[in-house]
């Protein structure tokens, strides 16, 4: 219960902002967003985890409260005014204002650059996934048809393979779209995860994960879990700040469920929860991708239902193994 005190501190706080800001009807929004934003983001908390597990405690600690402003005021206020300042060309204070005084056009502005948004949220995401499923250290085997299988193998000796992959993705989009925009935005998004990435190999030390590569690593993904969320939520409020409070109120929990499993073992115990969110990464890769081409096509409810639903079974299956072993 420790791990989710300054989650629920939040909470009490955000909901008193909510109902100051529009009594009980800001308050109901308010606890729709949080929610929404957990089962987005419930398997970044299990990916999360395995992260922080690389990391020094020091740096574990800093997720929550450095992470914290991040999350609420970074990624859920200030990233989605800057994307929209940028893509459309406004500039930062002017898009702010817009936000503040006329939340439709800032609505609207942000709606006619989600394409963007998910072409570049959908390419990061892919390379999370690729990483893993072509990573040769896997000590267990969920589908292991597919995880452990000839071709997959055989694709393994390919160093880039993962880099090969997204960009025959980016290639084939580019081609489908012929929009030098969504090219960009999804190349942007694949380029971002190269120079992370190498950048954390080249700082690593003895396995451990230097800390600010690290934290920079998490903030982007939670960024990229995001994107759907914040736009989604102009469905329920166009008021930038109940969108905030709601979705900020999700994020501190999906921190705390992090540090819970990091401290806990989870992972350790459920052997397959890894394999089951990056697999929900993959469905959330996929979809954002589908969206570049209709943004209503999947609402936002069938892909956090989704993806909890794939953890669920992963968890079921680890518990099953765990048996067996005993037995």
């Amino acid at each position: 219960m420790k791990y989710f005190y300054s989650s629920i501190i939040i909470t009490i706080i955000g909901l008193g902002l909510g109902f100051y800001i529009g009594q009980w009807e800001a308050l109901y929004i308010v606890t729709l967003l949080a929610i929404l934003e957990v089962s987005l983001s419930f398997d970044n908390a299990v990916v999360n985890a395995k992260v922080l597990e690389t990391m020094e405690e020091k740096w574990q600690d800093r997720f929550i409260t450095w992470g914290m402003p991040i999350a609420v005021f970074g990624m859920r206020f200030i990233f989605p005014i800057a994307v929209v300042a940028i893509s459309s060309g406004t500039g930062l204070f002017e898009t702010f204002q817009i936000a503040l005084n006329a939340p439709e056009k800032y609505h609207e502005t942000l709606v006619s650059v989600e394409h963007l948004i998910y072409a570049f949220g959908g390419a990061f995401l892919l390379m999370v996934f690729l990483d893993f499923i072509f990573d040769g250290e896997h000590t267990h085997y969920w589908i292991e048809s597919f995880e452990n299988s000839f071709i997959i193998n055989k694709l393994k000796q390919l160093h880039t393979i993962q880099l090969v992959i997204s960009l025959a993705m980016g290639l084939t989009l580019t081609k489908l779209t012929s929009d030098h925009q969504i090219a960009l935005a999804y190349f942007t998004g694949v380029i971002l995860y190269e120079i992370i990435a190498s950048a954390d190999d080249f700082l690593n030390t003895d396995g451990v994960r230097s800390g600010v590569m690290g934290l920079l690593y998490l903030e982007v993904l939670d960024a990229s879990f995001s994107f759907d969320g914040v736009i989604g939520a102009f469905a329920l409020s166009s008021n930038i700040f109940i969108i905030m409070i709601g979705l900020g109120i999700g994020a501190m929990f999906v921190r705390s469920l992090t540090l819970f499993m990091l401290r806990k073992g989870t992972l350790n115990q459920y052997r397959y929860l890894e394999h089951g969110a990056h697999y929900a990464i993959l469905v959330l890769a996929i979809i954002m991708i589908i969206k570049v081409f209709d943004a209503h096509i999947i609402p936002e409810v069938v892909v956090g239902t989704v993806g909890i639903g794939i953890i669920g079974v992963s968890a079921i299956s680890s518990i099953l193994a765990n048996r067996r072993e005993k037995n």
